[in-house]
């Protein structure tokens, strides 16, 4: 399918000024993230852009694609687009050929955003992590300025006005909420380790305006925490409590009923206490 003027894939859009500065943040958090996660087998889904897995250290890390994408559109004015990993996987993310419980770290880059189905794709990582294997989530925040621009661009649309101009962030996918996310998580027996939110400078299109309002990042870090651009979620796989059933659950109530014994040294007699007299 061919695009249009006004829309544009998340590739694309992370060779933008925008997507460059988002795409930094999220490069250098999920260094610091991944860098103390052991194991043997991990793998991201998705975004092959970001090199969500440089800075982990487990034997085998792997990048999986949900699509065999055409070569990126480059303009002359454009900067060289980022190299993306070498893909190892093509598959449907709703349905990973990979054996249960066989991966120690999940990597999803928006990878939830842009899936088919964000539940059944949540649950397939929940199906292939190990017990005590974790899960590392970056979206975008609907609660941002980023997102509200995106709304309005939206809205513009609906009613006619700018149908033909671009919107600030890729058309695809759909924003999911921090605290809906942890929810979800929850849900599947997840415990949510560490949340984070990042990128505070305001939705500005060019280098310059960007680099004008660093001073942002420190001060929304401090004052307004939960309305960066870009949100991360860090959530370990943990097991479900384990009840006595049949036969255990049966000999655990008998040891519990078993009567006690009281020795009365004057008249030598014994009785069993709770026992009765016949």
């Amino acid at each position: 399918m061919t695009k249009s003027s006004a829309s544009i894939s998340l590739p694309d859009w992370l060779r933008t000024p925008a997507g460059r500065y988002l795409l930094a943040w999220e490069q250098e958090h999920l260094d610091r993230a991944v860098v103390d996660m052991f194991g043997f087998h991990a793998l991201q889904l998705g975004l092959p852009e970001l090199a969500a897995l440089q800075a982990n250290r487990m034997p085998h890390r792997w990048v999986a694609s949900d699509s065999i994408a055409a070569a990126p559109r480059v303009d002359a004015a454009d900067d060289p687009p980022p190299a993306p990993a070498a893909v190892a996987l093509h598959c449907d993310f709703d349905a990973l050929p990979l054996d249960s419980q066989s991966l120690d770290l999940v990597v999803l880059p928006h990878t939830l955003e842009l899936a088919r189905d964000p539940h059944l794709a949540l649950h397939e990582v929940e199906r292939v992590l190990r017990p005590e294997g974790r899960v590392v989530i970056v979206g975008f925040n609907p609660a941002s300025l980023w997102a509200l621009r995106q709304r309005m661009g939206h809205m513009r649309r609906r009613l006619g006005f700018g149908a033909r101009s671009p919107l600030f962030l890729p058309s695809e996918g759909e924003f999911i909420g921090y605290r809906r996310l942890r929810d979800w998580l929850r849900l599947l027996s997840f415990e949510v380790e560490a949340g984070r939110f990042g990128c505070y400078r305001p939705p500005v299109a060019s280098d310059k305006w960007l680099s004008r309002f660093e001073w942002t990042e420190r001060a929304g870090d401090r004052w307004w925490p939960v309305f960066g651009a870009l949100y991360s979620l860090t959530a370990v796989k943990r097991l479900r409590g384990m009840r006595l059933v049949g036969l255990a659950r049966e000999q655990r109530v008998k040891s519990k009923a078993a009567p006690a014994v009281v020795a009365h040294h004057g008249n030598g007699i014994h009785q069993h206490i709770g026992e009765h007299d016949s």
